[in-house]
């Protein structure tokens, strides 16, 4: 596909977002959505035929870029053989996907009930965890995203969460480890560590652990800033689980299917949940599709116990034709191998080699396609580039650098004071030395601002 200019159209298609669409997380009148004519791989294109290299995969879900003619053709093919079943019923690309899923979950997370998203998958899994324990207090980090809807946002540690945050919602928050910006003091991740699950512990211990159902955890934090956790952090949190009858929940809505160099980040560090959540790039978002992946001892508990909780489009059939085509594309071109391939050979040493030309870059940190730079003013004091929650002139500095990605026809993901590096899974080389020389160049611009 070839962009092309159709400024007439895009004209057309602004004018009828503007005054019928109501776009999510944002100020209405503030805003001026990009019309987009087309995509395909990891680019997409305006209607003015200007083509920007993706570094967001839409919102870190086109794990294998846009347009992939494998999961199109298996669209079309399900829509043409059956386009929609109720969830009660057993159907074929139902199971299939439940099935591909389930083989690549670790541990024995293999039963597998479906939402529309990642949001819904939170709070489903948060519900069978107060089910199976009869506790009603869940534990979640500050410095996490766990979704939009009632239950998930309140679980959420970041901002987006003090507009919606009910107070009675049952949720405790905690801080995890971060040694770039340790809450702990520490002098090393070892400590950090150790801090962090001291920290944990102490808190369960003044909750009261028996009124706690679930810990949830993003296995490696996303918008929160993509900080891989230190060496031990996750199975101590496991352990901590296991001996206070608390229920840990692995949100890898977007650490997972490939993002992280794995199958789902959780293969890094070892530890099998009781519960996972997913969606995103199950299917590279070709059609809304979430889930929780559950545990034995959890399903046992709905055994002859109704769950009671469901969705109409649980599992819809074209959603699911998505993910069993996506899965088995990404098994046949090695896309999983491919993102830990050029995280580790060209992702990681391009961006460390930024940070040693610019004095903006704070630290590099991540894994696979899941990477971010942490943007300062200031590297000995490692001072925001912008405040927390930072908005209108106090956030001219990230302004100025994510037009500077734009000019240079990359697409930034960019969050508080940092921006992320997350292509589709099956970037090539040759694409993300693209995008790092506009980075470069958008760097510059950041640059301007550090002291």
């Amino acid at each position: 596909m070839t962009p092309h200019a159709d400024p007439q159209t895009g004209a057309a298609v602004k004018a009828a977002d503007r005054a019928h669409v109501f776009h999510s997380w944002s100020a209405q009148g503030l805003i001026d959505p990009l019309a987009v004519a087309g995509a395909e791989g990891a680019y997409f294109w305006d209607y003015d035929g200007n083509r920007y290299l993706d570094f967001t995969s839409g919102l870190v879900y086109t794990n294998i870029g846009y347009q992939h003619p494998k999961v199109v053709a298996a669209i079309q093919e399900q829509a043409g053989r059956l386009a929609t079943f109720a969830p009660a019923f057993a159907v074929q690309a139902r199971s299939e996907a439940a099935r591909l899923i389930a083989e690549r979950t670790p541990g024995d997370l293999d039963r597998i009930f479906f939402t529309n998203g990642g949001a819904e998958a939170v709070e489903h899994a948060i519900r069978m965890a107060r089910l199976h324990t009869g506790r009603p207090k869940v534990m979640s980090a500050y410095r996490s995203y766990h979704g939009g809807t009632a239950t998930a946002i309140n679980i959420t540690g970041d901002p987006r969460r003090w507009a919606s945050d009910s107070g009675t919602a049952g949720v405790v928050h905690f801080w995890g480890p971060f040694p770039y910006r340790s809450a702990f003091y520490a002098a090393d991740e070892d400590q950090e560590c150790a801090r962090a699950l001291a920290h944990l512990e102490e808190t369960i211990a003044f909750e009261g652990p028996g009124t706690i159902a679930a810990i949830i955890l993003e296995t490696i934090p996303g918008t929160a800033g993509i900080m891989v956790p230190p060496p031990g952090y996750l199975a101590g949190v496991r352990e901590i689980c296991d001996r206070h009858g608390i229920v840990l929940v692995l949100d890898e809505v977007m650490a997972g299917f490939g993002r992280t160099g794995r199958w789902f980040a959780a293969e890094h560090f070892g530890v099998v949940p009781d519960l996972m959540t997913f969606a995103k790039g199950v299917n590279s978002g070709y059609v809304p599709l979430g889930g929780v992946a559950i545990s034995d001892r959890i399903a046992a508990t709905f055994e002859r116990r109704p769950y009671p909780g469901g969705l109409t489009y649980s599992g819809h059939p074209l959603a699911c034709a998505a993910a069993v085509a996506t899965i088995e594309a990404m098994e046949e071109e090695k896309v999983v191998e491919n993102a830990a391939a050029l995280g580790e050979t060209v992702v990681g040493p391009a961006l460390r080699a930024l940070a040693e030309r610019h004095p903006s870059v704070g630290e590099v940190r991540g894994t696979g396609m899941f990477w971010a730079l942490d943007l300062v003013r200031d590297r000995a004091t490692r001072e925001p580039l912008v405040p927390y929650n930072a908005s209108g002139e106090a956030n001219a500095p990230m302004a100025a650098f994510a037009a500077a990605c734009k000019r240079g026809g990359l697409w930034p993901f960019v969050n508080m004071n940092r921006t992320h590096v997350v292509p589709p899974c099956n970037v090539t080389e040759a694409e993300l030395k693209e995008g790092f020389a506009a980075l470069d160049a958008a760097l510059s611009v950041a640059d301007e601002h550090t002291v």
